[in-house]
């Protein structure tokens, strides 16, 4: 579990790596390209799982409760978060650097340097 986290940590903070603010912008982009079958890089049923993992965490039902079992109560929590975490930072990564490399990137908007989507038009410059 630690390894696989300090292992993403390691990743993100890479030097020339994207953001964890533009990571997050890219998580509902990928999330869309995902489900329209435009990206393949990450599956629904792993996003789901994600999404079940974020709910577990947030959720007042727990598996090992802290309220009985104390410290211990919390390693599942400290799990589950690790792992989440982990898993955005791969996923987002694999994204980012498919939107970088695909021609057409996203359907509609402007790409920032690390693929987000502006609202802001792009012109080019007309040589006559």
């Amino acid at each position: 579990m630690f390894r696989t986290l300090a292992s993403a940590i390691r990743t993100a903070a890479r030097p020339g790596s994207p953001s964890m603010q533009d990571r997050l912008a890219a998580v509902p982009r990928l999330i869309r390209a995902t489900f329209t079958g435009e990206y393949h890089g990450a599956t629904k049923g792993r996003l789901f799982l994600i999404a079940a993992a974020v709910a577990y965490v947030v959720s007042p039902v727990d598996f090992v409760p802290e309220a009985l079992l104390g410290v211990f109560g919390l390693a599942d929590d400290a799990f589950v978060v690790s792992w989440i975490a982990a898993a955005v930072i791969n996923e987002t990564e694999s994204f980012l650097a498919w939107e970088r490399a695909t021609p057409s990137g996203r359907s509609g908007g402007a790409r920032s340097a690390w693929g987000a989507a502006t609202d802001e038009p792009v012109y080019s410059k007309v040589v006559r």
